[in-house]
C-alpha cells in the first residue's frame, strides 16, 4: 500500500501551505560527482549535460574513467545515459538547453552547435567579430542566448536557425560582471530579452535599446535567478543576504539571511526558484528552502546536488535520489488536508465510506449535493496531482462510483481525459523512460511536445501508441522513425557493390512503405524522409523513396538538390503544373553548361515535349538568345530562319544580318529553297534601298520598305537611275501611272504612255482616271484601247456623245439607240 500522500507534506506560513517532496527515481551513483561537474539541466523532465570542471583536480577512479574532460555526457533524470560526445573545438564557454530538449554548445570563437539526443549537430556561428574578440561568457534560454564578448559588449541570438546575431546596447563595463542572469524575451513587457548585470554594488539592466543602472547599495551580488513568470528576481548579496525583488526593482519582496542556516557549510552552490513562491538554496550537502514570509524547509543530501527551476517546483538531482519540491497543488490540499470539510474532501471521505459499507456515505453525499459537481471536479484534478498509480485510481474512482450515480447531468469530458492523460503520464515517468513531467507541465507543453520527446530519444513504438492513444496523427513519430532507421541501417551485401547498395536501399524502402501503409502514414511526405536518405549518402534509396511522394512540388525540389534532373524535369511535365516546369528549367539553366541542358531537353523525346515547347515560349518572351542557341543545338534551321526574320523586323540596325542569317538556314534546307530565294531577293532589296538612301540629299527613308513602296516612293522623289531595270515590268507600269495621277502630272503621264508600248494596256489608264476623278484627262487615252470597248469607257468617262460617234462608225444602231435612250431619261 503506498503512502498517503500527506506523508510527504511539510508545512509553512502556520499550517496554511504545504510543500512535498516527491522522489522521482533512485539513482544509486548512477551520475559522476556532481560537485566535480559542470550541469546544464533541461527544464520540463528533461536530461542532465554534465561535463567535468577543468578548474578542479579530480582523483580518476572507476567512476571518472570513461568521463575524459573533452567529454559532454547527456543523462535523462532517472540517470540512465542518453549521450555522449567528445568536443573537438575551441574552449567551451558555456553549455544549455533549447525548448525542445537540443543542447547547445558554445566555444571561445563564437561557435555554438546545437545536439539532438543523437548525436547529431547543426553548426552556427555569432560571426567573424565575435570570433576575433572571443567570447567570455554566455547565457543560454529556450529560445536563444546572450553572449559576452571580450570588447565587454553583448551580443544575442534570436531563435536557432543561425539567424545573425544582434548587439544589445552598450553596457559600459569596464571589467567582466561578477554575475549576470537574463529574463527571456517571452516573460518581458518589452518582448524583447532583458539582461541583468552585477556591476559593483548595483544591477545594470540592458536590453536592445538601452542600460539602465538601477542605482542599489546592497551588492556586489553572487547569484541572481529571474521567477519562472519573470515577475519577480532572487539576489544573493556577497554577505550571505537572499533579497526578493520584483524585476522592476520598485517593490522589495522578501529577505533571508543565509548566513543563519544550521548546517550549512562551504560556499552557496545555487539559488533557484521553486515555481514563482518559494526560493531554493543549496550547499554542497544541504537544500534549504525559503518561503515567501522567511519561513525554511530543509533538505538533506549526501553530496553535491544540481537543482532544475520548473513551472510549478523544482527538481534535485543529488548522489543518490532525484526528487521534484514543489507547493502542493490547492485541489490536493482540498482533499487531503487533514481536518478539510470542504465538500472535495467530504465527497472523498464518504468514497471511503462507501467502500467500508457504512450509511455515512449517503449522509455525507447528501450535505454536498449543491456543492457535488464542483467537488467531482476538484477530486479529479487531485488525481492529476498524484505521481502513485494507487491515489490516482482512487481519487477518479470517486467520480466513477460516487459522482457518476448521485449527478443527473455530468459532463464527463475531464474524466476520461484525466484517466488518459494520467497513463501516458504514468508511462513516460518509468525509469526506463526517464521523462518525470507533471500534470500541470504537461498541458503547458501539450501533448505533442511530450512525443516529439519521446522520438527525440528513438521510442517510436511508445510514442506511437500515445498518439493513438491520445487520437493524434502518427505522422511525426513515423517520420522521425524513418530518418532513423535510414541513418542506422546498413547496406545488405549480395555480391558486388552495385548490388550490396541496391539490395540494402530496397530492403529499407520496402520497410518504410509497407510500415506507412500499415499504419495510415497516408499523409506523411516521403520527399522529406528521401532527402534525410539523400543527406546521408544513398542517393538512391532516396530516389527510390521519392517514386512514393504522390505530391510533385515535394518530388522536383529535392530531385533538383539532388542532381538528378532529367527526373525532376520528368515529374514536372507529368504532374502538368506549368511553374513547375518553369522552376525546373530555369534552376537547370542557371546551373548546367548551356549544351548539356539543350541536350538534356533534346534527349527526352517526345515525353519532354512540353517542356521543350514551354522553354521557347518563355524564351521567346524572355531570352531570344537563349532561344536561338536551342534551336542551334537542336538543329532546327526553319526556326532559327523564323527567329532571324522576327529579330530583322524588330531591329532596324540589323535587318540586313538578320535576312542573311536567314537566307543561311533556309539553304540549308532543300525544302526551302523558295524561302532561302525570296531571302536573297529581299536581301538584295535592302542594299538597293541603302544606296538610294545615300544618293537622295534630302535623306529619304527607303529602308525597310516594300518593293512596291520603294519604287512609288522613286517615282514621287523622280529618281529614274534606280528605276531602269524596271521600266519593262508591268508592276512599274502600275505603280507609276498611280504616283503620276497622285502627283496630277497629266503632261508626264502622257509622255509615260507613249515611251513605250504599255505592257498593262491603256484600259487602266483610263479606269484609274476615272476612280481619281479626272474623267477629261481619261478621255484622251480612250481610243488606244480595244475598239470592243471604247463605248462603254466613253460612257464611263461622261462623254455621251464621242460614244454615239463611236456607235455610228461601227454601224451599232441598236446600241445608239439605247445611249439616245439612257441620255434621255438622264436629262
Amino acid at each position: 500500500m503506498a503512502d498517503h500522500p500527506t506523508a510527504s507534506w511539510q508545512a509553512m506560513q502556520n499550517g496554511n501551505v504545504f510543500y512535498r517532496q516527491q522522489r522521482l527515481y533512485t539513482l544509486d551513483g548512477k551520475l559522476p560527482s556532481l560537485g566535480d561537474c559542470i550541469v546544464a539541466g533541461c527544464r520540463n523532465g528533461g536530461p542532465l549535460a554534465l561535463m567535468r570542471d577543468s578548474t578542479k583536480i579530480i582523483a580518476i577512479g572507476s567512476a571518472t574513467s570513461t568521463f575524459a574532460k573533452s567529454q559532454i555526457q547527456v543523462y535523462s533524470p532517472s540517470g540512465e545515459g542518453l549521450l555522449l560526445f567528445g568536443w573537438d573545438q575551441a574552449k567551451i564557454i558555456r553549455f544549455g538547453w533549447t525548448g525542445d530538449e537540443r543542447l547547445v554548445v558554445l566555444n571561445e570563437e563564437g561557435v555554438y552547435r546545437l545536439y539532438d539526443l543523437q548525436g547529431d549537430y547543426t553548426q552556427f556561428s555569432l560571426g567573424t567579430d565575435a570570433g576575433e574578440v572571443g567570447i567570455t561568457d554566455a547565457r543560454i534560454h529556450e529560445n536563444g542566448l546572450v553572449a559576452l564578448t571580450g570588447s565587454l559588449q553583448l551580443l544575442e541570438v534570436k531563435g536557432w536557425e543561425g539567424g545573425k546575431s544582434l548587439t544589445l546596447a552598450n553596457p559600459n563595463l569596464s571589467q567582466p560582471p561578477a554575475v549576470w542572469t537574463l529574463i527571456p524575451p517571452d516573460l518581458t513587457i518589452s518582448r524583447h530579452v532583458e539582461v541583468l548585470l552585477s556591476v559593483e554594488a548595483s544591477i545594470v539592466s540592458v536590453d536592445n535599446l538601452e542600460a539602465v543602472d538601477q542605482r542599489l547599495s546592497r551588492g556586489p551580488f553572487t547569484h541572481l535567478a529571474p521567477s519562472p513568470n519573470g515577475k519577480s528576481l532572487a539576489l544573493l548579496t556577497v554577505t550571505g543576504l537572499l533579497w526578493v525583488v520584483s524585476t522592476d526593482f520598485q517593490r522589495g519582496l522578501a529577505e533571508f539571511d543565509t548566513t543563519s542556516v544550521a548546517g550549512a557549510e562551504g560556499l552557496v552552490r545555487q539559488v533557484e526558484w521553486c515555481g514563482n513562491d518559494a526560493i531554493l538554496v543549496t550547499w554542497d550537502a544541504l537544500v534549504l528552502l525559503v518561503g515567501p514570509f522567511g519561513d525554511t524547509l530543509q533538505y538533506f543530501y549526501a553530496g553535491p546536488t544540481f537543482a532544475v527551476t520548473e513551472v510549478d517546483g523544482v527538481r534535485v538531482i543529488g548522489p543518490d535520489t532525484s526528487d521534484f519540491i514543489q507547493k502542493v497543488p490547492a485541489s490536493s490540499v482540498s482533499v487531503f488536508r487533514p481536518g478539510s470539510a470542504s465538500p472535495s474532501a467530504i465527497l472523498f471521505d464518504a468514497w471511503e465510506n462507501f467502500n467500508n459499507r457504512s450509511p455515512k456515505a449517503d449522509e455525507n453525499i447528501r450535505s454536498i449535493k449543491p456543492d457535488l459537481a464542483a467537488a467531482v471536479d476538484e477530486v479529479i484534478d487531485a488525481a492529476g496531482q498524484e505521481w502513485e498509480p494507487t491515489w490516482q485510481r482512487r481519487l477518479l474512482s470517486v467520480r466513477r462510483k460516487l459522482g457518476k450515480s448521485f449527478l443527473d447531468l455530468y459532463n464527463s469530458t475531464d474524466f476520461v481525459n484525466m484517466g488518459k492523460t494520467l497513463k501516458v503520464l504514468n508511462a513516460v515517468r518509468q525509469f526506463e523512460v526517464g521523462i518525470p513531467i507533471t500534470h500541470f507541465q504537461y498541458n503547458y507543453l501539450s501533448p505533442t511536445h511530450l512525443i516529439s520527446r519521446l522520438t527525440s530519444r528513438n521510442l517510436h513504438l511508445l510514442a506511437l501508441h500515445i498518439s493513438y492513444f491520445l487520437s493524434l496523427s502518427p505522422d511525426d513519430v513515423l517520420k522521425h522513425w524513418a530518418s532513423a532507421k535510414i541513418t542506422k541501417s546498413k547496406p545488405i551485401s549480395s555480391g558486388t557493390a552495385n548490388d550490396t547498395d541496391m539490395t540494402g536501399d530496397e530492403e529499407v524502402s520496402r520497410a518504410i512503405v509497407e510500415k506507412f501503409e500499415k499504419l495510415g502514414g497516408a499523409s506523411v511526405s516521403y520527399a522529406e524522409i528521401a532527402k534525410k536518405a539523400w543527406e546521408v549518402g544513398r542517393t538512391r534509396l532516396a530516389t527510390m523513396l521519392l517514386d512514393h511522394e504522390p505530391r510533385a512540388s515535394d518530388q522536383v525540389p529535392l530531385l533538383l538538390m539532388m542532381k538528378e534532373d532529367r527526373l525532376a524535369l520528368q515529374k514536372a511535365v507529368d504532374s502538368g503544373d506549368t511553374d513547375l516546369v518553369y522552376h525546373v528549367l530555369l534552376q537547370l539553366y542557371n546551373r548546367l553548361p548551356l549544351g548539356v541542358f539543350f541536350r538534356l531537353i533534346e534527349d527526352g523525346g517526345s515525353s519532354l515535349a512540353p517542356a521543350s515547347r514551354l522553354l521557347q515560349v518563355y524564351a521567346r518572351e524572355q531570352n531570344p538568345e537563349m532561344l536561338r542557341d536551342f534551336y542551334y543545338s537542336d538543329d532546327r534551321r526553319v526556326e532559327s530562319a523564323v527567329l532571324c526574320l522576327e529579330e530583322a523586323r524588330r531591329m532596324k540596325a540589323t535587318k540586313v544580318t538578320s535576312i542573311k542569317a536567314a537566307q543561311k538556314f533556309f539553304s540549308e534546307d532543300k525544302e526551302r529553297s523558295f524561302e532561302a530565294k525570296m531571302m536573297d531577293e529581299y536581301s538584295r532589296l535592302l542594299a538597293i534601298q541603302q544606296t538610294l538612301e545615300k544618293e537622295t540629299t534630302d535623306k529619304i527613308e527607303f529602308f525597310g520598305l516594300s518593293i512596291d513602296e520603294t519604287i512609288k516612293k522613286c517615282l514621287l522623289m523622280a529618281c529614274p537611275n534606280a528605276l531602269t531595270s524596271s521600266s519593262r515590268n508591268s508592276k512599274f507600269w502600275y505603280l507609276k501611272l498611280h504616283a503620276l495621277t497622285a502627283t496630277r502630272d497629266f503632261e508626264g503621264l502622257e509622255t509615260f504612255s507613249r515611251s513605250k508600248r504599255s505592257p498593262i494596256g491603256y484600259e487602266a489608264f483610263v479606269r484609274h482616271l476615272v476612280e481619281k476623278g479626272h474623267a477629261k484627262e481619261a478621255v484622251s487615252y480612250v481610243q488606244r484601247c480595244d475598239a470592243h470597248k471604247r463605248i462603254d469607257l466613253y460612257v464611263e468617262c461622261g462623254e455621251w456623245v464621242m460614244a454615239g460617234k463611236e456607235c455610228k462608225e461601227r454601224g451599232d444602231r441598236a446600241r445608239l439607240e439605247c445611249l439616245d435612250q439612257i441620255a434621255s431619261t438622264m436629262k
